[in-house]
């Protein structure tokens, strides 16, 4: 069974016609604020970087220069013990050596 079309009231309005719309030419965003701030971010980040690595460098320098003055008497001393220990073996052998 098929019902006859409906008629809408006559209050409610009805659309007659396609009305066709141009769009707005397409214009180049004026002032993008998410990739000004990415750029932002990225150059920041870029600098942070190089300072960075500039003040790791001189910390990283500063700590080894201590490090090794506190070392170089307990190197020194080291040595010292190591070349006279040397020193005594080799005489001991060249002593106990026949000729």
């Amino acid at each position: 069974m098929s019902q006859p079309p409906r008629v809408p009231p006559r209050f409610v309005p009805t659309l007659t016609e396609v009305v066709q719309v141009a769009a707005p030419p397409a214009a180049a965003p004026v002032f993008d604020a998410l990739a000004f701030e990415e750029q932002l971010v990225h150059r920041v980040m870029q600098r942070v970087d190089a300072l960075l690595e500039q003040r790791v460098r001189q910390a990283v320098t500063h700590v080894i220069e201590e490090q090794t003055r506190s070392l170089l008497p307990r190197l020194r001393e080291e040595l010292d013990s190591v070349v006279r220990g040397s020193v005594s073996e080799a005489l001991a052998q060249e002593l106990a050596s026949p000729r």
